[in-house]
């Protein structure tokens, strides 16, 4: 409608121009809340490439609120859609368990274990990060009550003695008189019998996988999940030296900056700190 005014318009919709000046104040607002949004998304992001929708809400919280912007859950998914921000889901990774029906097992004792607090029950398991120099392999023992990390090694070897460099580095952050169940697949690393007298041998009582079934270990697999789903450690990356900072910078993060929705959004540490 050329050469048509203000005054016009908002007598053809039957608005005042007071109505129409506030309306364009509003959305212009709003377009500068949704910049701003997105702005500290990235920021997240930047650390947390692929952290999900309600985490990202709660991380956003302190910011907004210093900003005095207000932002709910479908607001936050609508955004992020319109500007094709959403993660997608990303493909399963590489078998990393291998069995040896020689090797001893043990019964799982997780059926009847709730824990109550940190140190009394880890789960661990072993993860496959793809390089161009070739393969690592990532052990992960994490505390059933915090979910935090408490012990890692990326090893170029499936081994059992680089395995129990993470059980020994857990092991090592126990307070006196703390005896964790261990919890684990029946991989042939953590039924061998170097890996079960170490953990034996600092009071562990070990516990198994009665089926060979994920579900069974299915917290040492979310570990797992996370850190190749949200932090990206499962793309191919250029050489191991650089796989592993990107290990170490992700554990890092999980431990300390990711909030849990089963935690009530805590971290791993806080919760790891404070039941201590």
């Amino acid at each position: 409608m050329k050469g048509c005014t203000i005054k016009g318009l908002c007598g053809l919709v039957r608005m005042s121009r007071q109505a129409y000046y506030k309306q364009e104040r509003v959305r212009e607002c709003r377009q500068l809340d949704e910049e701003k949004i997105l702005e500290l998304v990235r920021g997240i992001r930047a650390l947390h490439p692929r952290i999900g929708g309600l985490k990202l809400l709660e991380k956003l919280r302190p910011a907004l609120l210093d900003a005095g912007i207000g932002l709910g859950r479908d607001r936050l998914f609508d955004l992020l859609r319109s500007r094709q921000m959403l993660v997608a889901p990303k493909k399963k990774s590489v078998r990393t368990t291998y069995y040896d029906s020689a090797l001893p097992v043990f019964r799982n004792q997780l059926y009847e274990l709730a824990p109550s607090g940190v140190h009394q029950a880890w789960v661990a398991d072993i993860t496959y990060i793809d390089t161009d120099q070739g393969p690592l392999y990532l052990t992960l023992l994490t505390d059933l009550y915090s979910r935090m990390i408490v012990g890692f090694n990326c090893a170029e070897t499936l081994v059992a003695a680089e395995s129990i460099e993470a059980l020994m580095m857990a092991i090592d952050q126990l307070p006196p008189g703390f005896y964790p169940t261990h919890h684990s697949d029946r991989g042939c690393q953590f039924c061998s019998h170097e890996y079960v007298g170490t953990a034996q041998a600092a009071g562990l009582s070990i516990s198994m996988t009665e089926q060979n079934h994920c579900y069974e270990n299915c917290y040492a697999e979310r570990v797992n999940g996370i850190l190749k789903g949200e932090y990206n450690l499962d793309l191919r990356f250029r050489s191991k030296a650089q796989a592993r900072r990107a290990v170490a910078q992700a554990i890092e993060l999980y431990n300390h900056d990711r909030p849990h929705l089963s935690l009530q959004m805590h971290t791993p540490a806080q919760i790891h700190q404070a039941a201590a």
